[in-house]
């Protein structure tokens, strides 16, 4: 249950003190681009691959290598909240909920829409259930080539404005934004808004890459998720084994946490992926990862 509401607070975001060094940083750098930090590596998903071919074989819908990131993602940040802050307005701020969003093609063909998607992590949620939720999201999203609602017709009006009305509503919008009182009908289903931003560019046989931040909006981490692919690995026993791995770019807000945490939080991704049935485990459940 979300804690009550105090002075300081933002409808998006509760306002945390901060340690002296990241205070002074947030008046020093208030730009989030000028706070980014990139992260690449490779995971092996070796035994998550073994996993979805066993559970792809007995359910009627495909439930993939990204559906399984995602839930990883959200379990990370249920179990490293630090994960879950952000800087707007030269001040700290932790979200109540976990927001994971991403871009999804309505069709694979050059000049095709893209709709903004948002996945809402609860305690409750397991692989199971967030697979579901996606699979029917973006199903329900390419019955039509255009955009039908939500964002992404909001953002069609907005582009339709002429340039002199465009440019002051948008400087308008950005001081809201500054003060943590944008409306939420300008929020609500905006990946700028939300936890993690990540892109599946495996699904169209890409690379990870890195990604800039925005300093529009609150998102502090942004992850790409690159095409899977075999790859001779070094297991701890010193062989040399033919691996399932998948490479992964990552850019963060510097601000919110330090490099040793951020590293214990790739080391839990890996774990999950390593332990694919964790992702079977509700999200408010531990799971079972040791930070030692």
């Amino acid at each position: 249950m979300a804690e009550k509401r105090k002075r300081g607070d933002r409808r998006d975001g509760r306002w945390v003190k901060a340690p002296g060094l990241q205070t002074v940083m947030c008046y020093l750098l208030p730009k989030r681009t000028d706070c980014e930090v990139y992260l690449h590596d490779t995971i092996d998903a070796t035994e998550l691959v073994k996993y979805l071919e066993e559970k792809n074989a007995n359910q009627d819908y495909k439930t993939t290598i990204f559906h399984a990131a995602v839930t990883g993602l959200a379990r990370m940040v249920k179990e490293r909240p630090l994960m879950n802050r952000f800087i707007q307005g030269y001040r700290m701020y932790e979200r109540d909920e976990i927001t994971i969003s991403f871009v999804a093609k309505r069709q694979f063909q050059d000049g095709a829409e893209e709709s903004l998607m948002v996945i809402t992590a609860k305690d409750t949620d397991t692989l199971s259930s967030i697979s579901r939720h996606i699979v029917g999201d973006v199903k329900e999203m390419r019955k039509s080539e255009h955009a039908t609602g939500g964002i992404d017709e909001l953002l069609d009006k907005f582009a339709a404005l002429p340039r002199l009305v465009l440019i002051p509503v948008i400087r308008i919008i950005r001081w809201l934004d500054f003060w943590g009182v944008n409306p939420k009908f300008l929020t609500d289903g905006d990946p700028n808004y939300t936890t993690i931003l990540a892109s599946n560019l495996g699904s169209i046989k890409c690379p990870a890459v890195y990604h800039h931040l925005n300093n529009y909006g609150t998102n502090s981490i942004m992850i790409t998720i690159g095409t899977l692919h075999k790859e001779e690995v070094l297991m701890p026993d010193g062989t040399k084994q033919i691996r399932d791995v998948i490479d992964v770019g990552a850019t963060l807000d510097e601000r919110i946490a330090d490099g040793f945490y951020f590293a214990k939080s790739l080391k839990l991704i890996k774990y999950v992926f390593a332990h694919p049935e964790v992702l079977e485990k509700p999200l408010g459940e531990p799971s079972g990862f040791s930070y030692k």
